[in-house]
């Protein structure tokens, strides 16, 4: 689980998808720091978190970041239609 205190910051890639798709901060906060589940990002030292939004008709968010000793760098966001839950 990611340190509640680390800062997350965004690529102007993940900023313009959340104005794009109306996607609420705190979703992403919840997603970023308390993942369902997790994935490794096929590219380096970036992982891809999920998580269902109850707020959302339970659609799964994924969030794309790259987590540092001082921040969560927010690299991309977007509901995840593929995404299943691992059994």
């Amino acid at each position: 689980m990611a340190d509640v205190n680390k800062l997350l910051t965004f690529t102007t890639h993940a900023h313009d998808a959340i104005l794009e798709r109306k996607l609420e901060m705190d979703w992403i906060d919840r997603t970023a720091r308390q993942p369902t589940w997790s994935r490794p990002d096929p590219r380096p030292n970036r992982e891809r978190r999920f998580r269902a939004i109850p707020e959302f008709g339970g659609r799964i968010l994924r969030v794309v970041c790259l987590e540092t000793d001082h921040e969560i760098h927010i690299i991309t966001v977007f509901f995840d239609r593929r995404a299943r839950e691992p059994k």
